[in-house]
C-alpha cells in the first residue's frame, strides 16, 4: 500500500513542505514515484518517518537523526529501546518541572531567596516569578499567603529540591491510583488527598479543609490548574478534586 505526500502529511501531523524538505536532503526519500513524478510512500517509509519525528521531538538535529536512522548496525528494535530510554529521561525532567509549576500555581511566591543561577538550577527554563504578581494580587491579603511568603523566604535551593521531590512523588501516586481504578472517595483515595493537604501545611501554610476544597474547585475552574493535572494523566484533575471533596466530607 502506498500513500501520497498529502496523505502522509495528514497522518503524521507535518506539512507537505516538511516532507519535501526531508526528501531534498535525503532524510526521507519516498520509495516510489508515479509516472508523473509524484511521491508515493509505503509502510517502510512511514516507519522511518515515525523514527525521524520522535528523534526530532527529543531535540536531535536533522543531521544527527540522519546518522542515527542510517546506522547499518542499528535495528528497528534498538531504535525503540533507545527512544524508550530517551523518553524516560525526558519524562523525569518534565516531572521535576511539573512539581515546580504546581507549587507556583498554588499561589506561593517562590524562590525569593534564590540567586538567578540557583533558580535556573532548580526550575530550569520555567520562571516561577512569572506568577508571583498575580498570586499576590489574588491572595496577598490572606493569612495563608503571608505565612507561605514567610516560609518560602527561608527556603534554600536544597529545600526547594526536596519539596519538588516530595510533591513529585505524591503526583506519581495519584496517577498510579487513578490507573489502578482506585475510587476517589475510597479510603486510599482520601488518604492521598489528606497527604496532599498535610503537604501544603508542612511546606507553606495551614491548609484547612475549607481551603483545601477551595483549591480542589480551582483545579477544575482554572484551566491552568486543570492542564497541570491533565497533562500528567487524562482525568486526573477531576480525580484529585473528587478525592479532596470526599476527604473533606469524611473529616467534617
Amino acid at each position: 500500500m502506498s500513500y501520497t505526500v498529502g496523505r502522509v502529511a495528514e497522518i503524521a501531523g507535518v506539512t507537505v513542505r516538511t516532507l519535501h524538505h526531508y526528501d531534498e536532503i535525503g532524510l526521507l526519500t519516498p520509495s516510489t514515484r508515479t509516472s508523473a513524478g509524484y511521491r508515493r510512500y509505503d509502510d517502510v517509509d512511514l516507519e522511518r518517518l515515525q523514527q525521524i519525528l520522535l528523534y526530532r521531538e527529543l531535540g536531535f538535529t536533522l543531521e544527527e537523526i540522519a546518522a542515527i536512522v542510517d546506522d547499518p548496525d542499528t535495528e528497528a528494535r534498538e531504535h525503540l529501546r533507545r527512544q524508550h530510554q530517551l523518553l524516560r529521561d525526558r519524562i523525569g525532567r518534565l516531572q521535576e518541572m511539573v512539581a515546580a509549576v504546581e507549587l507556583v500555581l498554588e499561589a506561593h511566591k517562590v524562590g525569593v531567596n534564590l540567586t538567578p543561577e540557583e533558580k535556573f538550577e532548580v526550575f530550569g527554563d520555567f520562571d516561577p516569578d512569572a506568577y508571583a504578581e498575580e498570586a499576590e494580587q489574588r491572595w496577598g491579603h490572606t493569612d495563608a499567603y503571608k505565612e507561605s511568603a514567610r516560609k518560602s523566604a527561608r527556603y534554600t535551593k536544597e529545600d526547594w529540591q526536596r519539596i519538588q521531590r516530595e510533591t513529585g512523588d505524591l503526583m506519581q501516586r495519584w496517577i498510579v491510583a487513578l490507573d489502578a481504578g482506585v475510587a476517589a472517595d475510597s479510603q486510599a483515595g482520601m488518604d492521598l488527598a489528606e497527604e496532599h493537604r498535610q503537604q501544603i501545611t508542612k511546606f507553606f501554610y495551614d491548609c484547612t479543609l475549607e481551603i483545601h476544597t477551595g483549591l480542589a474547585e480551582m483545579y477544575l475552574a482554572d484551566e491552568r490548574f486543570t492542564a497541570h493535572y491533565e497533562n500528567q494523566r487524562a482525568g486526573l484533575a477531576q480525580y484529585v478534586h473528587d478525592a479532596i471533596m470526599a476527604n473533606a466530607v469524611a473529616r467534617s
